[in-house]
């Protein structure tokens, strides 16, 4: 299998300048470069440039795939809008993330190989292109204080037995899950049935009950000064206005959700349902199977059918094809002939005229004794036997 490297980086929040864009042309002349993106890819060779340093520097989103199985996420958000004290409850177990400081920002790095994740890793050349474009909403869920990212990652240990089955979920629960959350989850190979358990329980805030009215409560606890500020921001373009204002609410929900002594789901529960969602993913998979069989079998029988008539319609003239198909000494001809004979024989059996189609076919055997690979295809489809 030939090598092949894919990279991707976007700029989000600042577009790159010309000088910028210069700086980048010197690591590679061969890239695309754009005001808001720089791609790349290999067939053959690598990239010269430190993508953790990209990242410090100009952009606020990377992918990486590589055709051997190594896959990389980063993502760049302002230090302020990421809570590192909760992260550990979600990543103690996942080696496979890096938290690093960058100036006023911290870059979040996810990188797992084809050892960690074992599922399959279905992009291809073309496959992977665009993927960062379905994945950019993660950064805004975390800029608003969405940890349902990190949910997912906690999966990855769930899978590979690192807790013990009475501990609690990190969150209760990731539903309903977003293209690309699932996008996040495909890309890394965390198991499509954990992924589907942890999100049949929605997050409170989408239960509709009074732990999701605290928004307005929110907005009304900020001093006056503080809102100015906010709304001077606001007006000045910062990009991350509404994005912190959505961390607060989520801050407010959390605790309020830990007073209402909601209690989550353990490991042991979420592992039990996910066994159960297999066994349905299975089951509706079989019955799929089923129905496309089904299906075929009627389309079949149809075409059959239609076959079946117009050999009734043309009476002695099918007898006569069958002879000129032959006359070809051909495959082609020979498979023409014998489907016309499969057809003969089962208006045969439906008629009760077998009798005398096996003596046409005796004489039509004898007379084209010479030709062994007709005679071999009479004799798979079992046609003159008896």
């Amino acid at each position: 299998m030939s090598e092949y490297q894919y990279y991707e980086f976007q700029a989000v929040d600042q577009p790159l300048g010309e000088a910028d864009r210069a700086a980048l042309r010197k690591l590679s002349s061969r890239a695309d470069i754009t005001a808001t993106r720089f791609t790349n890819e290999y067939h053959f060779g690598d990239f010269h440039g430190n993508p953790r340093k990209l990242m410090e520097r100009w952009f606020d989103l990377h992918l990486y795939h590589a055709s051997w199985g190594t896959r990389t996420i980063m993502i760049r958000i302002p230090k302020q809008l990421l809570d590192a004290s909760r992260l550990d409850e979600f990543i103690s177990e996942v080696d496979e993330v890096e938290i690093h400081a960058a100036g006023k920002n911290v870059i979040v790095e996810i990188s797992f190989s084809s050892e960690e994740s074992g599922h399959g890793y279905g992009y291809g050349d073309d496959g992977v292109r665009g993927l960062l474009d379905e994945l950019a909403p993660l950064r805004n869920d975390l800029l608003a204080g969405d940890l349902r990212m990190f949910y997912v990652l906690w999966l990855t240990a769930l899978e590979r037995g690192f807790f013990l089955p009475d501990r609690p979920e990190p969150l209760p629960g990731i539903g309903p899950l977003s293209a690309s959350l699932a996008g996040f989850a495909s890309f890394f190979g965390v198991d499509r049935d954990l992924v589907q358990a942890a999100a049949e329980s929605p997050r409170s805030s989408d239960r509709g009950d009074p732990l999701s009215d605290v928004s307005h409560e929110v907005i009304q606890s900020i001093p006056e000064d503080e809102k100015s500020a906010l709304l001077l921001r606001l007006a000045n373009g910062d990009p991350h206005v509404a994005p912190e204002l959505r961390n607060r609410i989520r801050a407010a929900r959390a605790v309020a959700e830990a007073r209402s002594g909601r209690k989550r789901r353990t490991v042991a529960g979420i592992r039990k349902r996910s066994l159960a969602v297999g066994e349905e993913r299975k089951a509706a998979g079989a019955r799929k199977r089923e129905e496309q069989r089904r299906r075929k079998a009627q389309e079949a029988a149809r075409a059959q059918r239609a076959r079946l008539d117009s050999v009734t319609r043309r009476g002695e003239r099918v007898w006569d094809e069958v002879e000129r198909e032959l006359e070809y000494v051909s495959g082609p001809g020979y498979d023409r002939a014998t489907a016309l004979l499969v057809d003969l024989r089962t208006l045969a059996q439906e008629e009760g005229t077998e009798a005398a189609f096996q003596s046409r076919v005796q004489s039509i055997r004898e007379r084209h004794a010479r030709k062994p690979r007709f005679i071999e295809r009479l004799d798979k489809q079992r046609i003159g036997l008896g």
